[in-house]
C-alpha cells in the first residue's frame, strides 16, 4: 500500500524499493519539454562559465599564490579526480536517484564550490573546489545530455545546449578579465557563477520536479549477500563497458576534450610567455576560441546532420589540424587570434555530433548509461592533457602546447574513423 509522506509526496513500492512520486498519480505532471530543454541549456552555460574562465584567470592564480606551473597542475589533477569519482559512482547513484535528483545534486555541488572560491580561500581549498565543480558537472551535464539526446530532433537541441556551454566559455574570460584588471581581488569573479548556480538549481527543481525521485532500497539481498541495487548497477556497467563502440567513442571525446580544454586553459599563458603579449590583453584571446565554437555549434549543426555526420567530422578534424599548424608556425598574435577563432568554429560540432551518433549507435537498453560513460570518460581527457601540458611545460616551456594540440586533434579524428558503421547489439556480442 502507498503511504503519504511529508510534503505531499507518495512513497510507492516498486521492485522492492520505495520511490518518491507526485501525490496524485491520476493527474500526471506535464512533461514541460521546453522548460526542461531550457534548464539543460542553462546548466551547460554555467559549466562553460566555469571552464572558460580558468584560462583567463590562470596568470593571476600563478602570481597570487606565487606558484610554479608544477603546482598549478594540481588544479587539473583535482578536476580529473572529480570526473574519475563520477565515473565510479554514476552507475550506482542512477539506481537510487531519478533524473531530476541527479541534476539537482550536480547543481548543488557546483554552487557550493563557487561560493567557497569567492573569498580567496587558501590554495589547498581552492584546489578542492575544482574537484567539487567537476563532480557536479559530471552529474548535472551528463544527465542533461542523456535527456536531450532522447527528444525529437535531438541533433538540433544538442547543438543548442552545447552552444550554450560555449556561450558560457565566451562570457567567462570576458567577465573574469574585466574584474581582474580593475580590481586586485580577482577572485570576486566567482560571485557571478555562484549566483548563476542558484538560478540553475532553481530551474532544475521547477522543470524536473516530476523526475525528483529517490528510491529507498529495502533489505533485498541475494544468496551471496549482495544487494539488488548493487547487482543491477554492476550488470548495467558490464553490459555498457563490453561494447567496443563505447570505448571508441570515449577515446574520441577523450582526445577532443583534451585538445579543447588544453587550448582554452593554456593559450593565454602561451601568448604571454612565448609571443610576449601583454597580460591584460591576452586574457581576451580565449574568447575567440569560445566565440568561434559557439557559432560553430549553432550554425554547423544542421549542415553537419544533412551532409553526413561521419564524413563532416573527419573534414572538420583536418581543418582543425591545419589551423593549429598556422597558430603554431606563424608568430603573429593577430593571425593567431584569427586562427584560434576559426579553430573554435570548425571544432564546434564535434561534441554534439558525437553524442548524436552515440545515441543511435548504442543499444536502447544501455543507451543512457553508455552516453553517461562516454561523457565522463571523455571529460577525464579534458583533465589529463592540461596536466601533462603543465608538467612538460615546467621543463621544456609552455611552447609544448602547440605540438600537443596538433597530436590531440589528429588522435580525435583517427578515433572517429574507427567507429562501427551500424548499431551494436548486446546479443551479437554475447554470441561471439
Amino acid at each position: 500500500m502507498d503511504n503519504i509522506a511529508p510534503a505531499n509526496i507518495v512513497l510507492a513500492e516498486r521492485d522492492g524499493c520505495l520511490e518518491r512520486q507526485p501525490d496524485d498519480p491520476a493527474q500526471p505532471n506535464p512533461e514541460r519539454p521546453f522548460l526542461k530543454l531550457t534548464s539543460a541549456a542553462f546548466s551547460f552555460f554555467v559549466a562553460g562559465l566555469n571552464d572558460g574562465s580558468l584560462g583567463a584567470l590562470l596568470p593571476y592564480v600563478l602570481r597570487t599564490w606565487d606558484l610554479s606551473m608544477n603546482l598549478v597542475v594540481v588544479i587539473y589533477a583535482a578536476t580529473f579526480l572529480g570526473w574519475f569519482v563520477a565515473a565510479l559512482t554514476n552507475f550506482s547513484l542512477r539506481h537510487y536517484l531519478g533524473l531530476g535528483a541527479m541534476l539537482a545534486l550536480g547543481a548543488v555541488l557546483q554552487t557550493v564550490a563557487h561560493a567557497l572560491r569567492s573569498w580567496m580561500p587558501p590554495f589547498a581549498l581552492y584546489t578542492v573546489t575544482y574537484f567539487l565543480v567537476s563532480l557536479g558537472q559530471a552529474f548535472n551535464d551528463t544527465h542533461a545530455n542523456d535527456f536531450v539526446s532522447s527528444v525529437k530532433s535531438a541533433h538540433r537541441w544538442l547543438g543548442v545546449i552545447h552552444a550554450m556551454y560555449m556561450a558560457g566559455c565566451l562570457v567567462g574570460p570576458l567577465v573574469a578579465t574585466a574584474i581582474a584588471t580593475t580590481d586586485p581581488r580577482w577572485y570576486l569573479f566567482y560571485v557571478v557563477p555562484s549566483g548563476l548556480g542558484v538560478i540553475n538549481l532553481t530551474l532544475i527543481v521547477i522543470a524536473f520536479r516530476d523526475k525528483m525521485t529517490v528510491r529507498i532500497r529495502r533489505h533485498l539481498v541475494d544468496q551471496s549477500g549482495q544487494s539488488s541495487v548493487g547487482r543491477d548497477a554492476l550488470l548495467e556497467m558490464k553490459n555498457t563497458l563490453r561494447l567496443p563502440a563505447v570505448w571508441i567513442m570515449s577515446l574520441y571525446f577523450f582526445f577532443f576534450l583534451g585538445a579543447a580544454v588544453t587550448a582554452g586553459g593554456w593559450v593565454a599563458e602561451y601568448l604571454v610567455n612565448v609571443r610576449h603579449g601583454r597580460l591584460s590583453e591576452m586574457g581576451y584571446i580565449p574568447t575567440g576560441l569560445y566565440g568561434g565554437a559557439f557559432l560553430g555549434r549553432l550554425l554547423l549543426a544542421e549542415p553537419t546532420h544533412r551532409l553526413g555526420e561521419r564524413r563532416m567530422i573527419v573534414f572538420y578534424a583536418v581543418l582543425c589540424v591545419c589551423l593549429q599548424l598556422v597558430f603554431w608556425l606563424v608568430p603573429n598574435i593577430i593571425i593567431e587570434a584569427v586562427a584560434i577563432s576559426l579553430l573554435g568554429f570548425f571544432s564546434g560540432p564535434f561534441f554534439a555530433t558525437g553524442i548524436s551518433v552515440a545515441s543511435k549507435l548504442f543499444p536502447a537498453d544501455v543507451k543512457s548509461s553508455g552516453i553517461a560513460c562516454v561523457f565522463v570518460l571523455g571529460q577525464i581527457g579534458g583533465s589529463i592533457f592540461p596536466i601533462l601540458t603543465g608538467v612538460i611545460a615546467t621543463r621544456a616551456g609552455v611552447q609544448v602546447l602547440q605540438p600537443m594540440l596538433v597530436a590531440l586533434f589528429c588522435a580525435a579524428g583517427g578515433s572517429w574513423l574507427l567507429l562501427p558503421k551500424r548499431p551494436e547489439s548486446l546479443l551479437e556480442i554475447s554470441a561471439t
